[in-house]
């Protein structure tokens, strides 16, 4: 396990806070969601890698053969390096909870790991994922709270697919929320309302000290 198995930015937190990881889209780096973790989860500790395979130049975390199609060997690989990265900064850092946020590209590479290892992430927000496969989970996602975020037009993920990850998701026993919204592929004021609701620290019981 390697800290450094990828390209990353790291915006420190406060000690003890969460982690948040997040993941870019196709063509974009680790600079692209890093403002957005950051707005999110003030106190936490944002670390972003980038993409190690190049489509034609443009940065992604596993190979395809075309849209929709992907290299499932080459995403194998990609899951196995990555959940290592999460697990090698988790195991430094000891934070409070881990989190993972990716949009396109980057949410199905979370996605995946969240399937390779359930348990790694507490909390994880999709935002606009493609996954036209049917996932194996090596587990139990009891107890984790992931948001899938979707367009009703989008032609990159159509709907039926985002519904069908949902039920899988849920079979398995996580608690799922979904947000939709009648555009394509854009991320929209509604989705980072739901993020943010999905990474807010839970209200405190009365009596707690």
């Amino acid at each position: 396990m390697s800290k450094d198995a990828y390209i990353h930015k790291m915006l420190p937190g406060s000690p003890g806070s969460p982690l948040l990881f997040v993941f870019h889209g196709t063509g974009a780096d680790e600079n692209q969601l890093v403002g957005f973790g950051r707005e999110l989860v003030p106190s936490a500790t944002i670390i972003s890698p980038r993409g190690d395979v190049s489509e034609h130049g443009a940065a992604r975390f596993f190979r395809r053969t075309g849209e929709g199609v992907y290299d499932m060997d080459d995403l194998a690989r990609a899951t196995s390096k990555m959940a290592s990265f999460v697990k090698a900064h988790v195991e430094a850092a000891k934070p409070s909870a881990v989190f993972g946020l990716g949009y396109s590209n980057g949410a199905n590479i979370l996605a995946s790991v969240l399937f390779a290892e359930p348990g790694l992430f507490d909390a994880a927000a999709l935002m606009h994922p493609l996954i036209p496969f049917e996932p194996r989970v090596q587990g139990s996602l009891a107890g984790r709270h992931i948001l899938i975020t979707a367009g009703r037009r989008d032609p990159i993920c159509p709907p039926n697919l985002t519904s069908r990850l949902e039920a899988y998701l849920r079979a398995d026993g996580a608690d799922v929320t979904v947000e939709w919204h009648d555009g394509g592929h854009e991320v929209r004021p509604n989705e980072i309302e739901a993020a943010r609701r999905l990474f807010a620290p839970a209200p405190a019981v009365e009596g707690d000290k």
